[in-house]
């Protein structure tokens, strides 16, 4: 989970909400990514799928089974469905996602009986800095906002 809290501060460092996420396979980190959809301009870029696409690339096989992901937040919908579909086989996550978390926050798509896969889940683990990262973020994204109005745009909606 450290390399993924560091991936976070990448992903803060450059104006994106700091998720960061690493896979591991065989006890070897395969993958690495932070959020990157406002830079990319793709909605899509989350660190877990970003995280996934190399991880395919590294073990030439979309099947990522016997991988764990570390993710510093809980998955959405979106990134729990491609985790579904890789087939990885344990997610380790950080901070609760009370808005869009998909691990059990909101809905827990990795326990709905009547899909064909299922991840083991861990939670919470060093949940405290993880939160810190996005606390703080998104206190001083609403500290620009107020000093500089013009700040927010569509480019930016998040500040």
């Amino acid at each position: 989970m450290g390399h993924a809290l560091l991936c976070a501060q990448t992903a803060a460092q450059l104006g994106e909400v700091p998720v960061g996420a690493v896979i591991y396979h065989q006890d070897q980190m395969i993958a690495q990514s932070h959020n990157s959809p406002l830079g990319s301009k793709d909605p899509c870029a989350h660190a877990e799928v970003l995280a996934i696409r190399q991880a395919g690339q590294h073990l030439g096989n979309y099947r990522l089974e016997n991988c764990t992901l570390y993710v510093t937040l809980e998955p959405c919908v979106m990134c729990a469905g491609a985790i579904l579909n890789a087939r990885l086989s344990h997610v380790v996550f950080g901070a609760f996602d009370p808005k869009s978390g998909a691990a059990g926050s909101v809905i827990n798509v990795f326990q709905e009986p009547r899909l064909n896969h299922h991840a083991h889940v861990t939670e919470g683990v060093r949940a405290s800095e993880s939160v810190a990262l996005l606390q703080e973020f998104f206190r001083q994204r609403r500290q620009a906002q107020k000093s500089h109005p013009a700040l927010k745009s569509e480019e930016n909606p998040n500040v």
